[in-house]
Formats: structure tokens, C-alpha cells, sequence
């Protein structure tokens, strides 16, 4: 199959399986595109990820535009970029038709729910995933329990806290001599 239209078409699935944005997407990327095809590795897709959440946008889109133009270059980040948002924007269009229709529908509230209970298993899962390999010394496991501590307990913008510890971590690395 021609890598353009199997970035658009993995994209394509991803985009139409993932309820709950861009943190439900993690397990589903992980899978796809590191385990399944070998695109990325678990840290490119973790750095494409927190690039993803610095920069504007929805951080699904711009996951997988910066896979995309890895492999193919602008082109394929266009590719893989429309496979991604294609299923949302039928599904949303489909559901915008009917859906106020049911909405106060009892079985519509609970179904709602359960996805997103389900999607915060999700997430869960791929937070573990990736914690495995981001937490590897004293020094990452610190930043971890501080960037969860800034993000549970203040307003700080999670932009904020990636390039904050982005800078230690550099910081770090030089004084050690490993740059």
C-alpha cells in the first residue's frame, strides 16, 4: 500500500475510534504507530505529543501532522492530518444533525457517561505506558511529581510547565556533560 494512503488511512482509524480528544488518542498512536508500524519510537511520539500541546491546535492534529511529515514530508503531513480530523467531521456533522433531537434522552445521558469513563481509562493506561520510559532517575521522577503537583493544585498552563521542564531537563543534561 503507498505510505500516503496508508497515513491517511491509519490516521483515518484512529480518528474515527478515539472518543475524548487528544489524551484518549495516546494508547491508540501508541499502538498504531510505534508498536504495529514502527513510525516513531514510544519517546518521538511522547515529544511529538508534549510539541503538541505547546503548540495551537488540537494536540491529536498536530500529533499527527509532525508523524506524518516524518515519514513524507509536508505532504504526508497534510495526509495524515486529514485522515485524523476526516471521521470527526463526519461523525460530528451526523451528530449535529440528530443529536439535539435525543439529547435529554436518558440512554443518550448515560451512554455520554460511560464514554467518558471509559476514556479516562484510557488515558490512564497511556500515562503508564509513558511514564515507564520518561521517569528513568531521580532527576525526571522529581519533574514528574512537580509538574503534577503545578497542574492538580494551580491554573499554570500545561504550555508552561512542558517548557519549563523542557529547559531544566537541558540544564540538567549539560551539567552532567551528556550534551
Amino acid at each position: 500500500m503507498p505510505l500516503l494512503l496508508e497515513l491517511f488511512l491509519v490516521f483515518a482509524k484512529i480518528g474515527s475510534i478515539t472518543f475524548g480528544g487528544g489524551y484518549a488518542m495516546l494508547p491508540f498512536l501508541q499502538r498504531e504507530v510505534v508498536e504495529a508500524r514502527h513510525w516513531a519510537t514510544n519517546d518521538e511520539l511522547t515529544d511529538y505529543y508534549a510539541v503538541g500541546q505547546c503548540t495551537p491546535g488540537i494536540i491529536a492534529v498536530n500529533t499527527a501532522t509532525f508523524i506524518g511529515a516524518k515519514l513524507a514530508g509536508n505532504i504526508g503531513g497534510i495526509v495524515a492530518t486529514l485522515g485524523v480530523v476526516f471521521p470527526s467531521f463526519v461523525i460530528i456533522s451526523l451528530i449535529a444533525a440528530f443529536l439535539t433531537n435525543f439529547a435529554e434522552l436518558a440512554v443518550v445521558k448515560n451512554a455520554f457517561a460511560g464514554i467518558r469513563i471509559c476514556v479516562c481509562i484510557l488515558i490512564l493506561n497511556a500515562v503508564l505506558k509513558l511514564l515507564k520510559g520518561a521517569v528513568v532517575d531521580k532527576l525526571t521522577g522529581a519533574l514528574f511529581i512537580i509538574v503534577i503537583g503545578i497542574s492538580a493544585f494551580t491554573n499554570v498552563s500545561p504550555a508552561t510547565t512542558v517548557v519549563v521542564a523542557g529547559i531544566i531537563g537541558l540544564l540538567a543534561k549539560k551539567m552532567r556533560g551528556d550534551l
